[in-house]
């Protein structure tokens, strides 16, 4: 990893993006046309930043005439805890009262998906825990504390730093796609979305 950035844009995704790659592609010292590949984050999360992104990762493939891969949002959060071989459940806050949650593992034969993104509920997921597991992804502290509440011993929740999701796991995920020539189709690419994104009438003609 040559260089990587984290950062909070809130509302701000389109005005943030494409100055930071830029301030990447010259810090490293980089010719946008050497680029081999595209990795993207596709979902689940917010539509507006899903939309932003994986738009942003299509339209540099297009120009650039090169190919793309997608890896799942809550993957990437879940991968940085692989080298623990325990069961790796991420959470994300999903709004009404949901969470949206995805269970993976570093077994001897590699790493593999125990259960695919579904929206659940904390007191639901918890009931179902049956042995130690790790708990991450970007959930707020009341979350946290109702985990190891529910989830006693069986519960294991990193610091808030540790559970920070970095674009350097995106890369190792994807790097593995890439060199298995595993990848994504550029037009039919579309953002991971667990719940359809609210939609309200206009109340003024």
């Amino acid at each position: 990893i040559i260089a990587e950035m984290t950062w909070r844009c809130g509302l701000n995704h389109t005005v943030e993006l494409y100055p930071r790659l830029d301030f990447l592609v010259q810090k490293s010292g980089l010719d946008i046309q050497s680029v081999d590949c595209v990795f993207a984050a596709k979902g689940p999360g917010s539509f507006n930043g899903l939309r932003v992104g994986v738009s942003a990762a299509k339209g540099i493939a297009f120009s650039l005439g090169i190919p793309i891969i997608a890896v799942g949002t809550l993957e990437i959060s879940a991968y940085a805890h692989a080298a623990s071989g325990l069961p790796v459940c991420v959470i994300q806050n999903a709004g009404r009262e949901e969470i949206a949650a995805a269970f993976y593992r570093q077994k001897r034969t590699g790493w593999s998906e125990l259960k695919a993104e579904y929206l659940t509920t904390t007191q639901d997921l918890m009931s179902k825990i049956k042995g130690k597991t790790i708990f991450c992804g970007d959930f707020n502290p009341e979350t946290g504390v109702l985990i190891r509440k529910l989830g006693k011993t069986l519960a294991i929740v990193p610091s808030q730093a540790a559970r920070l999701r970095r674009a350097g796991f995106l890369i190792e995920l994807a790097k593995k796609r890439f060199d298995g020539g595993h990848f994504d189709d550029v037009a039919t690419l579309q953002p991971v979305y667990l719940r359809k994104p609210p939609i309200s009438e206009r109340k003024k003609p």
